[in-house]
């Protein structure tokens, strides 16, 4: 499937003359917890020619690209441009493409680069936010009624584990759902029965549904009271957009002339 993935990359860029700078999973499969029919969700960030942003409007150009799902295949990228100013904001997207286990095709020297300032722009009350509310808005949709679906469980838990994470390092949650129970829920009731739904998940379809896990019902509900009542969160100074500016000229330098238009495949 690598091979098919880098095959629409290249035609993305063909097509869109761009280049694919970073390209990596950003679903279940880089999460460890899909089904054998899991779509794959592709997210990459792209590059322009330099001509394409030398235009007083260029804040009003459309800065996606999207390709509709074919053959388990969600392809979406972000311009260079949209993708750092978003990291600016901490925005936690950005962030998990560019921490994902599972890298399609890189430029090597971006993706040292991008992965370095992810660092530095990381926002603790910004991630607990978004997680925190992640978790609340996806078990009041779809964990409420005695049958579920399946995934919905995971969908719950693993935004629940990353606020807990933030919590107690105050850094970048990992991607693998493994890594977080590992460290947050290593033994005990509750873990157990995540174990069993991560076998049954892993070995069945998007569309299996099961009876509602009272245990996991309650755990979730137990830590979403607690994490309401508020954290003592440190906030950092936002960082300046100098690191940034400089790496997206470098980018324009480096590929903006479509020199070397080639990708280093992962």
């Amino acid at each position: 499937m690598k091979n098919e993935v880098r095959r629409a990359l290249t035609d993305i860029e063909r097509e869109e003359t761009i280049v694919v700078l970073f390209a990596a999973e950003s679903g279940s499969r880089a999460w460890g917890f899909e089904s054998a029919n899991s779509d794959y969700d592709v997210r990459f960030v792209y590059l322009r020619p330099i001509e394409w942003y030398l235009d007083i409007s260029v804040e009003h150009k459309r800065d996606v690209i999207e390709r509709p799902i074919t053959d388990d295949l969600d392809l979406v990228g972000w311009d260079l441009r949209k993708a750092l100013k978003l990291l600016a904001k901490s925005n936690p997207s950005i962030l998990e493409w560019v921490s994902s286990p599972l890298v399609y095709q890189q430029k090597d020297d971006f993706s040292v680069a991008i992965k370095t300032l992810a660092t530095s722009y990381f926002s603790v009350v910004s991630s607990f936010y978004h997680y925190f509310s992640m978790a609340k808005k996806n078990y009041r949709g779809y964990l409420q009624g005695d049958v579920v679906r399946t995934k919905k469980y995971f969908y719950v838990l693993r935004p629940l584990l990353c606020v807990r994470w933030i919590v107690k390092y105050g850094s970048q949650p990992p991607m693998l759902f493994d890594t977080l129970l590992n460290d947050l829920l290593p033994d005990g009731e509750v873990r157990e029965a995540i174990d069993d739904l991560l076998r049954l998940k892993r070995s069945g379809q998007e569309l299996d549904q099961i009876n509602k896990i009272r245990v996991l019902n309650d755990y979730i509900e137990l830590e979403l009271q607690q994490l309401s009542e508020g954290e003592d969160l440190q906030s950092h100074p936002a960082s300046s957009d100098t690191a940034l500016n400089a790496l997206f000229l470098q980018q324009l330098q480096e590929y903006g002339g479509f020199k070397h238009a080639g990708s280093n495949a992962a």
